[in-house]
């Protein structure tokens, strides 16, 4: 064990350059940007891999269900040795997009620059910091690795994951493994670690409301004649009660494990102003577990510094609703397009289409591997047990996964803390809970190399 943590400890300047070098490349996976920087992200990695001692690296694409070619992935593989299993280790390697630098505290956000022990720049926590981690246990083991190790790197998980199925069933017997860790979450606390349970899914939609044929004068008809942004308005308002709760019927609500989050510890995270009050009922993880939510994320229509005194005849918004564990996308997108096509306010017309979804998902963290993943985690943080806790966010293609290796243990772990504000501006991570997580890994693929693979 003690040439092990030495071993890490050797390898992580190391790790800390190259994570700098990935931040460095802009590899944002959304329409509208230089998806060149995607495919350098993607050599990068494969590079890195390389440089680790797989002998088997590729870079592969996919299509996704309308047939459009996806971003490019990286699969890298090294065998088990005789008798040993074989894990997967999953990350991404494409980025949200960064937003207006002018919300960063650092001219250039894909430039990573430390401050008070944290790595500031897009995508130094979510997720290549994961891949990071995946590198650092494979240095620090050499040729000495105890385990099989496949190493897969998504590149538009930021963007929905559309080719992942497809590359997955192509791929499925390289995929193949015992354990797969999936590094795209988070810990419960810096200093206090924690295997993710459960997490959210997703329905996105889009919703227009029309109520003219055009823009009308809104002094001369403004008053009998309703305007499409007014209705839409009125439209979005019911999606939640009066407490706050989502108003949508049908969707599945759930209780969460026995921990809770100080209300005061969220308020800061959040960034919440004063005088701002919580919404919705039940314990503060109920809510961002457990439970349904309903978030405007647009509207277009005109801007208000530009807008005319006119009645707009249409408007749209587009509309995020997490699902909880337990749901389904499908019933839960009927179940949307349902609510608001029975609350169009005036009889205007409505239109409800799908944009995303994916299904929550419930992982069973019991067996030997979780055990191994508890140890791993308590000696990496000097003797502090792991909780299990449940996200907010939603990985989707954890279903897929528990679908196409019902024998595989899944572990989904992470790099970030309460304050990585991944997505957001100023996204960061900290620096010594990096070490540990890297730790923790290598101490994993060592305990893991002492259980049985599946048949």
């Amino acid at each position: 064990m003690s040439d092990l943590h030495a071993a890490v400890e050797a390898v992580l300047p190391g790790v800390r350059a190259d994570l700098e070098r990935l931040v460095r490349i802009p590899s944002v996976a959304f329409e509208g940007f230089d998806h060149s920087h995607v495919a350098a992200s993607a050599e990068a990695v494969a590079e890195l891999l390389r440089g680790a001692g797989m002998p088997d690296v590729r870079i592969v694409t996919g299509v996704g269900p309308t047939g459009k070619p996806g971003q490019p992935a990286v699969i890298g593989r090294k065998p088990a040795p005789p008798g040993a299993p074989t894990v997967l280790l999953y990350a991404h390697h494409d980025v949200q997009p960064a937003g207006d630098p002018a919300n960063w505290e650092q001219d250039d956000p894909f430039e990573p620059v430390e401050r008070d022990g944290r790595l500031f720049g897009r995508g130094c926590a979510d997720d290549k910091a994961g891949i990071m981690a995946h590198v650092a246990a494979l240095r620090a083991f050499g040729d000495d690795l105890p385990v099989g190790v496949t190493v897969f790197v998504e590149g538009e998980e930021e963007y929905g994951s559309d080719s992942l199925e497809n590359i997955i069933a192509e791929h499925r017997d390289l995929l193949a493994s015992d354990v797969i860790v999936i590094a795209d979450s988070g810990n419960w606390d810096i200093g206090h670690p924690a295997l993710t349970t459960s997490l959210r899914g997703l329905v996105n939609v889009y919703v227009e409301v029309k109520t003219l044929k055009q823009a009308v004068h809104s002094g001369m008809f403004g008053g009998p004649v309703p305007d499409a942004l007014t209705a839409l308005c009125r439209l979005l308002a019911t999606l939640h009660d009066e407490n706050g709760d989502v108003a949508i019927d049908g969707l599945v609500r759930g209780t969460a494990a026995p921990l809770d989050m100080p209300t005061e510890r969220l308020r800061a995270e959040a960034g919440m102003l004063d005088g701002v009050e919580f919404i919705g009922t039940g314990r503060i993880v109920e809510r961002i577990w457990t439970k349904p939510t309903a978030t405007v994320l647009g509207v277009d229509a005109p801007g208000a510094r530009e807008a005319a005194n006119a009645l707009q005849p249409s408007a749209r918004a587009k509309v995020s609703v997490r699902l909880a564990p337990g749901d389904d996308d499908v019933s839960a997108f009927a179940a949307v397009k349902a609510h608001l096509e029975k609350n169009v306010p005036w009889g205007a017309q409505v239109s409800v289409t799908l944009d995303q979804g994916g299904n929550p998902c419930v992982i069973d963290a019991r067996g030997p591997a979780y055990d191994a993943a508890r140890a791993a985690f308590a000696e990496a943080w000097d003797g502090t047990e792991p909780v299990d806790m449940g996200v907010g966010g939603s990985i989707p293609f954890i279903a897929t996964f528990q679908e196409l290796f019902p024998n595989a243990a899944i572990l989904v772990t992470g790099v970030e803390d309460p304050d990585a504000r991944a997505h957001g501006p100023n996204e960061s991570l900290h620096l010594e809970e990096f070490a540990r997580v890297c730790h923790a890994e290598a101490l994993l693929l060592q305990k893991v190399a002492q259980l049985k693979p599946s048949a």
